[in-house]
């Protein structure tokens, strides 16, 4: 058992070196004025908060432009930090704090302080279906559908805004959870089901919709497996009995060791080859009506849009509740699809098109078609600094910054939203890249920058903006 575990470790130890690339999420927010908002997110998944602190543990973070004396006490810590981060995050794929919610009481007055939050993202395909389209989730052969999580509704006015006036996006708190989505899909090895009130209620009249599910594909072992070493890894368990203590909690016991350690490594050797050859992302959308949108997203990094297919290449992908004839011609190929997906696609981090746009000509009149697309996310660290706040980039020790893109302006309604006026979030076409953060962050170890409109130029007046980052750590 003992050499068994030690072979783990060491395969674990060897990845994670290698990969050079922290797995857990870190977000520091200097405190430095009352504006300044701490924002956490998940680009597939949901957050989950495992550590959180308000004051100064630290004198190298967030020092600038400090004095010695205000950075000196690396001992302040304020009480209820991490209860009150988790219960304003936790199960969120997003959400914003004000730091100014935290100041009192002050844990340690005379010391500049700052909130950093450790969170992990729960691995799981996301699949989002605008209101009236059809959620395909699918499995490859041998795997079947496992539902983390489902809402209907909506909890901003970024996703599933194609063409629509602004007074049917605006309401933003009606989304909640349900389990129609798993009671209907777990266990199969692909599941259609309609975004539409007739299935989840209607929430929020007079709103329009979407529906979002995190899933992943596997058995249950398998499922349990890489949630195992997913926990391992995020949480630095380094200790036999902390390990154990995992193991036995997800499993029940730990009678089969063989087992158990072969599924580890191939799970970590197929996280590992994730982690350097990019994620490779699949989205399929059903062309049922005029209102179909087909949304792609890459949390950290941009999109790279590899293959892209309007018709059907499949007798089973969007299937469900049609006759056979509409299925069985899987030679249907619209021309030019995947140029006019790269062309709108590649190099942002999120897209959308209405399916509409690739039916004129009508690729095999009579079938009934999808739009499919095959893209890859290059991998990066993407952090997010509100108007007015100090970003702190940081690596471990022996590891310096490579900054691969930063935006300052505003693309979207939803980020640092949090308690602005409707006026000062309308513009979401002002955000434009950046080098002055690559300029001054590139081969350090840390890097602290503020986002202002004196360093980056005001690319749009009237409207709160925020910087974005993506980087990676990299061994010097």
């Amino acid at each position: 058992m003992a050499f068994c575990v030690g072979l783990w470790l060491t395969i674990m130890r060897l990845l994670l070196l290698t990969a050079g690339v922290e797995s857990a999420e870190q977000v520091i927010t200097c405190d430095i004025n009352h504006q300044q908002v701490h924002h956490l997110h998940c680009g597939q998944g949901v957050i989950d908060v495992t550590d959180a602190l308000y004051g100064r543990s630290s004198s190298e973070v967030c020092i600038e432009p400090q004095s010695h004396e205000t950075v000196a006490d690396t001992k302040c810590t304020r009480q209820g930090t991490l209860d009150k981060v988790k219960i304003g995050c936790n199960g969120k794929q997003s959400c914003d704090l004000f730091l100014e919610d935290f100041r009192k009481p002050d844990p340690c007055v005379g010391t500049s302080k700052y909130l950093l939050t450790n969170f992990d993202c729960m691995p799981a395909i996301t699949a989002v279906a605008c209101e009236m389209s059809i959620a395909h989730l699918y499995c490859g052969p041998g795997h079947v559908i496992h539902v983390y999580g489902a809402d209907y509704g909506r909890r901003n006015d970024n996703i599933c805004q194609y063409k629509r006036h602004r007074h049917g996006i605006e309401n933003k708190e009606c989304i909640g959870p349900n389990d129609i989505v798993a009671n209907k899909c777990n266990g199969q090895n692909k599941c259609d089901i309609m975004a539409s009130n007739a299935v989840f209620g209607d929430p929020c009249p007079g709103t329009y919709k979407y529906l979002e599910v995190a899933y992943s594909c596997g058995d249950k072992d398998e499922n349990q497996t890489t949630y195992l070493w997913y926990k391992v890894a995020q949480t630095g368990k380094s200790s036999l009995l902390g390990i154990f203590q995992l193991a036995f909690n997800i499993f029940g016991n730990m009678a089969s060791c063989v087992g158990i350690c072969s599924k580890i490594v191939l799970v970590a050797t197929a996280l590992f080859l994730a982690t350097v050859v990019n994620s490779v992302e699949q989205m399929t959308t059903c062309d049922s009506d005029n209102l179909n949108v087909h949304r792609l997203h890459c949390e950290g990094g941009v999109i790279s849009v590899d293959q892209a297919l309007y018709g059907r290449s499949s007798s089973v992908v969007c299937a469900e509740g049609r006759p056979p004839q509409q299925v069985v011609n899987t030679q249907c190929a619209g021309q030019g699809t995947v140029d006019a997906l790269k062309t709108e696609c590649n190099g942002k981090r999120t897209c959308m098109v209405n399916t509409n746009t690739f039916r004129n000509p009508d690729p095999c009149v009579g079938t009934f078609k999808y739009l499919q697309t095959n893209f890859t996310c290059f991998p990066a660290i993407t952090t997010i600094a509100c108007e007015e706040s100090l970003m702190h980039l940081f690596c471990e020790a022996g590891q310096v910054i490579s900054v691969f893109g930063a935006d300052y302006g505003r693309r979207d309604r939803s980020t640092c939203s949090y308690k602005r006026p409707p006026n000062q979030l309308q513009n979401v076409e002002c955000l434009s890249p950046t080098e002055i953060v690559a300029n001054r962050c590139n081969g350090k170890s840390s890097c602290t920058i503020r986002a202002i409109n004196s360093v980056f130029g005001d690319p749009c007046r009237g409207t709160y903006k925020y910087l974005e980052v993506a980087y990676a750590c990299f061994f010097n």
